[in-house]
């Protein structure tokens, strides 16, 4: 299993790279790698062509992922898959740069999930009745199906809940002392209290 930190987004709103983003002096980018890497995983980073020279002063330019211009997605899904070409192989330990308050125990609660039923093909926290697929794991074999499915132009939507959908997902409730882990960050008023 890779962990993966999906920093592909065009952080429009942000006005600034969410991944770069640094208030308490360490980028969020390298936050999220350090807690998958805390998991004992290999990580990469999801980027876009734009971000490859910025990124690469940050990692090596092995651990860096961009989206793969072939695939015409947009949004987390198009990153998703990119790692998927890329690394047919391997499961993937999603993360989002933009949600930096995570704790590595909701991680690993994630990960011990996933050793438990291998059966499934998703795994991620449901808040109230909506799934959170940025912080999820999904396995290769669910990967390959949904690329198929994009193949075959049946993906009607590009969005990550979509391909829950269309996953043998196991969700698991969010406690709600977990919510505010699950915050992410899109605008700079967003940041207030950071």
């Amino acid at each position: 299993m890779l962990g993966i930190v999906l920093c592909g987004g065009k952080s429009t709103r942000m006005g600034t790279d969410k991944g770069l983003l640094a208030p308490d002096a360490e980028t969020w980018v390298s936050v999220g790698a350090d807690k998958l890497t805390d998991l004992g995983l290999e990580v990469k980073i999801s980027i876009n062509k734009e971000q490859l020279n910025t990124y690469a002063d940050i990692f090596s330019y092995s651990d860096l992922i961009p989206d793969d211009s072939n695939l015409d997605i947009h949004g987390p899904l198009c990153g998703v898959l990119s790692v998927h070409l890329q690394k047919p192989a391997e499961d993937l330990f999603i993360l989002a740069c933009d949600m930096p308050l995570m704790e590595s125990f909701i991680l690993k609660e994630l990960f011990q999930t996933a050793k438990k039923y291998p059966q499934a093909e998703a795994f991620v926290f449901k808040n109230d009745n909506e799934p959170e697929p940025l912080c999820g794991i999904y396995k290769a074999s669910g990967l390959n199906s949904i690329l198929k499915m994009y193949r075959a132009k049946q993906l009607a939507k590009h969005s990550m809940k979509f391909m829950l959908d269309h996953l043998n997902t196991l969700t698991i409730q969010m406690p709600d002392e977990y919510k505010p882990y699950f915050q992410n960050f899109n605008a700079h008023a967003d940041l207030n209290g950071l």
